[in-house]
């Protein structure tokens, strides 16, 4: 099994990860954000991507989704740790802290290309629970003997950007039920679920939503609380690879059984 990993902001390599090669990847739908590198960690194979680019020059509205996740699954991967920087909206939440993914809400939908399926086919999967219940349990069962704390659910709500959402905004996503904002969960989810890939989303809330704070929201402010949260966030995903089973139990790897018509 190889698995896959999607750094998001400030994510630009995994501490332990011995990258043997980087491999260029051609797809029906364009050149992916970079390279992938592929090594491994221990025993694990393992391949990366920066999800902006390898010096973030990709703004979330205009990265090749599609691509991305196609050529992850051109190089055999069965499964993705999707990370990313979010805004936090629910008051349980406050810079630094790390939420496993539950549950997605998306605000790009007919704005992004989010779908494989748009000429001889048409695919409706199943999208109940978009990420993989498997590896979240993994992924939770890793960060408590980890000592680790980690929020175990975590509704994303997924805006198109790049600009920043308005107070009335986010107000709004918090009555319809989101936990954090940001701008590159969809339609990556989406898609790998159409390629059959598991895919788990661990978010890292680097700031408060708009109108939550008195404060002007910056970029600035983002990177520097996603380093401060990236030695925890590298050795949850270094174990996590580790503890993650060889063999897949999920509904994912049938994604597209009985789905297509």
């Amino acid at each position: 099994m190889k698995l896959g990993i999607i750094g998001g902001s400030g994510i630009y390599d995994i501490e332990g990860l011995g990258a043997t090669e980087e491999i260029s990847v051609e797809t029906p739908y364009g050149k992916p954000s970079a390279h992938y590198r592929a090594g491994k960690i221990e025993d694990r194979k393992v391949v990366f991507l920066p999800r902006h680019g390898a010096d973030h020059s990709i703004a979330p509205h205009k990265i090749n989704y599609r691509a991305n996740i196609w050529g992850f699954k051109s190089l055999g991967v069965e499964k993705i740790i999707s990370v990313g920087a979010v805004g936090g909206i629910s008051g349980n939440l406050k810079p630094g802290d790390l939420v496993v993914l539950d549950q997605l809400i998306d605000f790009t939908f007919g704005a992004r290309q989010s779908t494989f399926f748009e000429d001889d086919k048409v695919a409706h999967i199943d999208f109940t629970e978009p990420y993989c219940a498997e590896m979240r349990k993994t992924v939770l069962s890793v960060a408590e003997n980890i000592g680790l704390a980690v929020k175990e659910n975590g509704s994303y709500i997924c805006v198109n950007g790049p600009r920043l959402e308005t107070a009335k905004e986010i107000r709004h996503f918090s009555m319809i039920g989101a936990d954090v904002v940001g701008m590159t969960g969809m339609p990556e989810a989406a898609l790998a679920r159409e390629a059959e890939i598991c895919l788990c989303g661990m978010a890292v809330v680097t700031n408060y939503a708009a109108g939550i704070s008195k404060n002007k929201l910056t970029v600035t402010e983002v990177i520097e609380t996603m380093k401060k949260s990236t030695d925890n966030l590298k050795k949850l995903i270094r174990e996590f690879v580790l503890q993650l089973p060889a063999e897949r139990n999920c509904d994912c790897k049938d994604a597209l059984k009985n789905a297509v018509m």
